[in-house]
This record gives structure tokens, C-alpha cells and sequence, in this order.
């Protein structure tokens, strides 16, 4: 499997790394946080680590770690307007819970 992204999300990730002028890509992963136990963290790239793994997704790169990759491979990316109300969806197979916020899942 791998990291799928929607041209919604590839473009809004291509307008940010535009606008800071310098990067390689935006990386996907994942932390220990939450009720749920771990949360998505989306960060710019500028230099790949070892255990780096890339996406390229219509000229957009997504770098994920390996550690990470065994909790999102085959994570679709969005990005989403509702309302008022903007930002990055993440559809995860993987994915058995989240918590009621949102903000947290487990697998």
C-alpha cells in the first residue's frame, strides 16, 4: 500500500511550500497523544532521515518514517472546507477508533 493524497490536499500542500520558499516535501506521521493514543502531525521536510520512506503525489512529496508507516500505510490525505472550517482529513484504514474530538485515534 502507500499514502494516497486528494488534489484538494496536493494542492494546498504545494500553495504552503510555495509560500515558505524552500522544502522537499510535507511529512505525514504519527504521535503518542490523546485519549485515543496517537494523533497525525504534519510537518515540513527539508533534509530525508534513514528510515524515510517518499510519496510523490502530483509533484507533491509525502515523506513518512518507517515507525510511522505501520499505523497510516494506505492513509488517504484531504483537505476540506466545511463551513467556516478548513483543514487536512485523514481517512485511515488502519484506524479501528478515534476519540470524540477527533483529534486522537487507535488501531
Amino acid at each position: 500500500m502507500a499514502i494516497t493524497m486528494t488534489p484538494a490536499a496536493a494542492e494546498r500542500v504545494q500553495s504552503f511550500l510555495i509560500n515558505r520558499g524552500k522544502g522537499l516535501g510535507l511529512r505525514l506521521g504519527i504521535k503518542t497523544t490523546g485519549c485515543s493514543g496517537l494523533a497525525y502531525v504534519l510537518e515540513f521536510v527539508d533534509d530525508l532521515n534513514d528510515d524515510d520512506e517518499m510519496f510523490t503525489i502530483d509533484s507533491v512529496n509525502i515523506i513518512v518514517d518507517a515507525k510511522s508507516l505501520v499505523y497510516i500505510d494506505g492513509t488517504q490525505l484531504d483537505f476540506v472546507k466545511e463551513g467556516l472550517n478548513e483543514g487536512f482529513k485523514f481517512t485511515n484504514p488502519n484506524a479501528k477508533g478515534e476519540c470524540g474530538c477527533g483529534e486522537s485515534f487507535n488501531v
